[in-house]
């Protein structure tokens, strides 16, 4: 049995200060993004609590879990506290949540609307620090084939070829396709290139009877619709 002392002690703790009691006595969805983080971290220092320490690492991506997730290990390293095996703690966790969310979306595979697309491509290419170009295939009743990566790119931009895209998209015997890459800066507006592609890959579909129903470009929350925005 632990001493008197000892067990006063925790008892004595600020809350905010032991989160793990906080999770097993209220639940996980009572603790804010910095607790459930500093349970990941584990420790912090002399001198700054788990939590604290959580709020300075939420506070550098404005507190948002997408731009968090981003972070690579060299990255979060760079945070006094945080060694490897903290920074892949935190890594692997948001990983876990990206693929949930990607397998949730793959469970809806019927596209009815664009924000279908966007809810199958976000987990995907949604928190890239890259471009990559992605062509979505179809059956006749809009249910997903395939998910097919065409190229990767860097920050600035990748090449999409047509001729690449519609090889992929009649070995699948597809019905339509749906465009999407992402915008790594988070601008979602499309580039001239960007139109200049949607409509050679609209023409080709169209003389190969496979549509181009939508093009996405993707960004960490939001996206922009080729489609709804009346430009397909």
């Amino acid at each position: 049995m632990e001493p008197v002392s000892r067990l006063k002690s925790i008892k004595a703790w600020a809350e905010h200060d032991r989160p793990r009691e906080k999770m097993l006595e209220k639940g996980q969805k009572a603790l804010s993004d910095a607790e459930l983080l500093a349970i990941l971290i584990g420790s912090g220092s002399a001198n700054e609590s788990a939590v604290d320490l959580s709020k300075r690492i939420l506070a550098s991506v404005s507190n948002n879990l997408s731009e968090l997730s981003r972070l690579e290990i060299p990255e979060l390293t760079r945070f006094r506290g945080i060694g490897p095996a903290k920074a892949i703690n935190i890594v692997a966790a948001l990983e876990l949540g990206r693929r949930r969310r990607q397998s949730e979306s793959l469970q809806r595979q019927t596209i009815t609307s664009s924000s279908d697309a966007f809810e199958l491509m976000q987990p995907i290419v949604g928190d890239l620090a890259y471009e990559e170009f992605w062509v979505i295939t179809l059956n006749r009743s809009n249910k997903v084939k395939r998910t097919l990566c065409i190229s990767e790119g860097g920050v600035e931009g990748t090449v999409a070829d047509p001729k690449k895209i519609f090889k992929m998209a009649l070995e699948d015997n597809a019905s339509g396709v749906i465009l999407c890459h992402n915008h790594p800066s988070g601008a979602l507006r499309p580039s001239e290139n960007d139109v200049k592609v949607t409509r050679k890959c609209k023409e080709a579909g169209a003389f190969l009877e496979l549509p181009v129903l939508d093009h996405l470009i993707v960004g960490h929350e939001k996206y922009f619709s080729f489609a709804d925005e009346g430009l397909l």
